[in-house]
């Protein structure tokens, strides 16, 4: 895997986490009990929801440049790294609490992204 893609990765991650975060903060702000057309006005009113929005979509191009350079079956799991990036912003950013067992699951995924990894 050359230095470009693995930038092309860890950029696509990096948004992923991003994305989350933002639109975490957003539904954390959406009405209690609304209906669809109360909670789509409240997430178009919110700031952290337009943004992780607009994260997805610079993701969906840096997924598409991924794509074009790395077979599917190589690329899916590497992504899987968000999981352990979105795990550690929750805890950092928002103050969640993280488990051992959420952790441990987290590291497991991580471990078999470098299995595969390693086989490019």
């Amino acid at each position: 895997m050359t230095l470009t893609i693995v930038l092309w990765f860890v950029l696509s991650i990096f948004c992923d986490m991003v994305g989350q975060i933002c639109l975490k903060l957003g539904a954390d702000k959406l009405p209690e009990g609304g209906n669809l057309r109360e909670m789509a006005i409240a997430l178009g009113r919110s700031g952290w929801a337009l943004a992780g929005v607009a994260t997805y979509v610079a993701e969906f191009f840096i997924w598409l440049r991924i794509l074009a350079e790395v077979p599917l079956s190589i690329a899916f799991p590497v992504a899987s790294l968000n999981f352990l990036a979105i795990t550690f912003a929750s805890a950092v950013w928002l103050g969640e609490r993280v488990g051992s067992r959420q952790w441990l699951g987290a590291c497991l995924i991580t471990c078999g992204v470098v299995i595969v990894a390693g086989t490019v």
